[in-house]
């Protein structure tokens, strides 16, 4: 595995891939690797000839109150187990590297970035649009690699690729799961042992309005009540939002498809989680 700090030599490592004819696939990251984002590289091998991994914690999409300065950073761990995976190059930029003195340009997808993630956290998507636009011109990756455990980002960038008539696929990989059902997160590593068993809930609440869309049950209105109330029923867990929308758009939808993406996000403690479905 080669790993590379620059954007000039990152372009210059992956033009030459290109240059020789191999597919190369990208996984974006901000570390604090689990095996959520092993599934994600495991796809990136089995689709490409060259498998890219990018770790970068980006300022961009955190506000002045969120964890940035905290987010859990463990490079020589991921380093390990990137290069036990298989993966050929590491990109691990600075800040500095990434934005240099007076870049003034951002990436801005008009009313997708407000919707979800986006309507509790103002200015986030607008970061991650901004450092996945300049991660794909950097690569130029044929496909890139996402889990949907980030649906509204999934969306948003399918979104901006399409817009910018970006020669790139994005590929969504699905969720993964501890033995309990909690999504893999790499801030789960906040949780304490009763907030880990409190973030269940998200989970619940996704499975209680599966088993109601299973039963029958398609009004969006009735099934946003029993996602609602599944949280409210756990104290330790403070909704941020429930939401049942279309998986492109991210509008609400008064009945539920095959395929309607049912999300949800809530605090446990200080932490804010996020979990979805496609029903």
């Amino acid at each position: 595995m080669r790993l590379i700090e620059t954007v000039v030599e990152m372009k210059a490592a992956c033009r030459a891939a290109t240059r020789a004819g191999k597919i190369v696939g990208l996984v974006p990251t901000m570390g604090a690797l689990h095996e959520g984002h092993l599934s994600l590289v495991r796809a990136a091998k089995s689709h490409s000839e060259v498998t890219a991994v990018s770790i970068f914690v980006n300022p961009l999409q955190f506000s002045p109150s969120e964890d940035f300065e905290q987010y859990p950073r463990t490079v020589e761990r991921d380093s390990t187990m990137l290069r036990e995976a298989g993966v050929d190059l590491l990109f691990l930029p600075s800040v500095a590297e990434m934005y240099p003195a007076g870049a003034r340009t951002y990436i801005d997808v008009e009313v997708l970035s407000s919707r979800l993630d986006g309507g509790s956290r103002p200015g986030h998507f607008r970061g991650v649009a901004t450092v996945v636009c300049k991660l794909f011109e950097i690569v130029r990756p044929e496909r890139a690699f996402f889990g949907q455990k980030d649906a509204a980002q999934v969306a948003l960038l399918r979104k901006m690729a399409q817009d910018l008539d970006m020669d790139v696929e994005i590929v969504v990989c699905p969720i993964v799961r501890e033995v309990d059902g909690l999504a893999m997160s790499s801030r789960n590593a906040y949780l304490n042992a009763e907030q880990r068993k409190q973030a269940l809930v998200l989970s619940r609440s996704l499975q209680r309005v599966k088993a109601a869309v299973e039963a029958g049950e398609t009004v969006a209105a009735k099934l946003f009540e029993i996602g609602r109330k599944e949280i409210a029923s756990e104290l330790g867990a403070k909704l941020d939002y429930f939401a049942i929308v279309d998986p492109n758009t991210l509008e609400p939808v008064e009945k539920v498809v095959p395929g309607t993406l049912v999300a949800v996000a809530a605090w446990v403690g200080a932490t804010r989680l996020i979990d979805n479905i496609r029903l």
